[in-house]
């Protein structure tokens, strides 16, 4: 890079050296691929480009400084170790999709590069300085993991598997893809979206899941309460000090939390359906990465609790008409069973009607009472046709009115004459 017409720059030419400044500087500067020269065994920041501050932050923005020393959180992850042997050896170094954590505390972030480290010479071959030039892949590498698993978590939904599995199964993916360690939840809002239900979290204590499910929606009510209020995002990055947290500030404590960021669940019409929450373990601000996860993630949850929805209520309704169905047939059949009924009865009266005739026709000529005896107290003026017994050997004539109240209403008695097998039918039964 710093070759001129094919002669061999040295150290003691200025023009040169001033003319492969402004090389690096017009390749670099504008360019989106991070860039940084660094000098001696201490490899201090002697340039950078705008792109190399910006992956590493703003706020340390200075050269003139060890590598080490400017960004500490290397030392950690090989970076310095890395530098110390291409420096030593004289022998470049290249990494593909290398993950790097940059910032400590609540701003680190997790980052991927693909970046090569060049040694820098002097013009007897000797190592001065080592240049590095990378290409941040992170956004891809983050959709790339983003996309596998959230086409997994559709092709569930696409084969209606229950929804605690989608939502459990989804909290593990977000968890997992973090690059640091989060904690999910998904709380579900009852019919009346007043209320919000434990839905998964599969992270979070038992104790902590039981105390929450059922909070109430409403201004101030922790994270969630909150964002399903507002049907807005509500992002609290420490709950020791936050005033939405009054009043579960020592749950969270018990249960180890410090920060908590919450969106609001909605359905296509608007309608709430729940929340999904992103909790951290020390007090954080979310990444424009972390909020676009959690919108991509509640539109997700919204799609596979609108589908189980749509299942239960077209459950519901195919059990209410197979209910419907069930109590037409018992209706069916209950009307079928009392026309059989009514048609036996009515066969049994015609045939003793015609047993009635038959015995009045032959005891008309048999010495009886001119009046039905079978009147009760108040008596009966109809003529005795009939005459019938009991199995104790009582009889009495009576009209055929009486008489076939009798003998529908008293087991035991019957038509009173051999002839027609009534009194011979009992005693040789």
């Amino acid at each position: 890079m710093t070759a001129v017409s094919g002669q061999r720059p040295t150290a003691a030419d200025p023009a040169v050296a001033g003319q492969a400044a402004e090389d690096l500087r017009a390749l670099f500067w504008q360019s989106i691929a991070v860039f940084a020269s660094l000098r001696g065994p201490a490899h201090l920041v002697e340039t950078a480009n705008p792109a190399f501050f910006s992956a590493i932050g703003e706020e340390r923005a200075r050269t003139g400084v060890a590598i080490a020393e400017l960004m500490p959180e290397l030392a950690g992850q090989g970076f310095i170790t890395l530098l110390d042997q291409v420096y030593r050896t004289g022998e470049p170094y290249t990494g593909r999709d290398v993950r790097v954590v940059l910032g400590a505390g609540p701003h680190a972030r997790e980052a991927f590069f693909d970046f090569t480290y060049e040694p820098r010479r002097d013009a007897d071959g000797a190592v001065t300085g080592i240049r590095v030039i990378g290409v941040e892949t992170t956004q891809v590498k983050h959709a790339q993991r983003l996309m596998a698993e959230h086409r997994a978590l559709l092709e569930q939904i696409a084969r209606q598997a229950p929804l605690t599995e989608v939502l459990d199964g989804m909290a593990r993916c977000i968890e997992n893809l973090a690059p640091q360690e989060i904690l999910v939840s998904v709380l579900l809002a009852d019919s009346d979206g007043r209320h919000l239900r434990h839905g998964a979290a599969p992270s979070l204590p038992d104790f902590y899941n039981e105390a929450i499910d059922g909070i109430a929606t409403g201004e101030g009510v922790g994270s969630c309460g909150t964002a399903a209020h507002r049907r807005e995002p509500v992002v609290v990055t420490d709950i020791a000090t936050d005033p939405f947290w009054d009043d579960f500030r020592d749950l969270a404590g018990r249960a180890g939390l410090a920060a908590c960021w919450s969106t609001p669940i909605l359905a296509r019409d608007g309608g709430l359906l729940g929340t999904f929450a992103m909790y951290h373990r020390t007090p954080r601000v979310p990444q424009d990465t972390d909020l676009a996860l959690a919108r991509v993630f509640a539109g997700t949850a919204a799609l596979a609790i609108e589908r189980h929805h749509i299942e239960q209520g077209k459950l519901a309704a195919e059990a209410r008409a197979k209910a419907a169905h069930d109590e037409l047939t018992k209706a069916v059949r209950a009307e079928r069973e009392l026309r059989a009924e009514a048609e036996q009865r009515a066969a049994a009266a015609a045939e003793l009607a015609a047993q009635m005739r038959a015995a009045a026709a032959a005891q008309a000529a048999a010495p009886h009472p001119e009046h039905c005896q079978l009147g009760g107290v108040q008596g009966c003026t109809a003529p005795a046709e009939i005459k019938i017994a009991d199995s104790w050997g009582d009889s009495a004539w009576g009209c055929s009115v009486h008489v076939e109240e009798a003998i529908l209403n008293v087991r035991s008695v019957f038509i009173a004459s051999e002839a027609l097998g009534g009194l011979a039918a009992y005693l040789n039964r």
